[in-house]
């Protein structure tokens, strides 16, 4: 475990682990970087696995201004951290919003992009996966406690089938922490503001993200009952990219866990071609 300091003098934390071709994990717009302890035994063996708290985001620090909480934001503290470790160009492993910051390098930063792999994200967003995100973000749970969060992960999680209790257990030990008033979120609340003064702007025209990535490795992990990936969306961008390694993954919805035979089949594929 290990922090360092941004250009706005924010501290991040990051997690660097294992030796080998370097790959960064960039999580979700709530998240953090246990997102990634699923995967983490299948990528360690050959592997040096770099995981972010994005700034307000887990363990790493809640900015003064949450209007820096923005994509170009993120993505330039990213290449800070890059820079911190002396590293000229890394692969990314990016699940949701980890995925639009992907995007968004190949555009800020083509040379230190080393490829990208899209976990249940693409260039166009579906609407109804936004107005659920605009729903719970910067909220509280229901749940009071945490075993009351776990009873009620299931059913709360669209599109999930068949995850044991003890992965959703982990899950809800991961984003919320018990607090005299009852549960917390993991994160700045404020998170909130940002995506709704977000929602207020027209909607930008990603598709020239995706294809600034012509000719970098390329991946896409769907979860089969996604409400963000739209099945339209994933055929164009495998009309764009005819090459890009593809794995649906069936009963997940937004996001899979990553460590499901399919996603793993996917992630083996694609850290060959590295």
């Amino acid at each position: 475990m290990a922090e360092f300091k941004t250009s706005d003098g924010l501290r991040l934390w990051y997690e660097d682990q294992g030796e080998g071709q370097p790959i960064l994990c960039l999580s979700g717009l709530t998240r953090n970087s246990t997102d990634f302890d699923y995967v983490l035994p299948y990528l360690m063996g050959e592997h040096r696995v770099i995981r972010l708290d994005y700034r307000g985001r887990g363990k790493s620090q809640r900015a003064p201004d949450w209007r820096s909480y923005t994509i170009p934001t993120e993505a330039r503290d990213v290449l800070e951290l890059l820079d911190h470790l002396g590293l000229d160009r890394v692969p990314v492993l990016g699940t949701s919003r980890g995925g639009l910051i992907g995007m968004a390098l190949a555009l800020m930063a083509r040379p230190r992009l080393g490829g990208l792999c899209l976990v249940d994200i693409g260039p166009d967003i579906a609407e109804a996966g936004l107005d659920a995100i605009r729903e719970y973000v910067g909220r509280p749970p229901a749940a009071t406690t945490l075993e009351e969060a776990v009873a009620m992960r299931a059913s709360l999680m669209a599109g999930f089938a068949n995850v044991p209790e003890d992965r959703w257990r982990i899950e809800v030990e991961h984003h919320y922490r018990e607090a005299p008033e009852g549960l917390a979120i993991n994160y700045d609340a404020r998170l909130r503001d940002a995506v709704l003064e977000a929602g207020t702007q027209p909607a930008p025209d990603l598709w020239p993200l995706f294809d600034a990535l012509e000719g970098l490795p390329l991946a896409c992990i769907r979860g089969a009952n996604s409400d963000l990936l739209a099945p339209e969306t994933l055929a164009e961008m495998c009309r764009r990219r005819p090459d890009m390694i593809v794995a649906e993954v069936p009963d997940r919805g937004h996001v899979p866990f990553l460590d499901e035979p399919e996603a793993l089949e996917a992630l083996n594929e694609w850290t060959m071609l590295l």
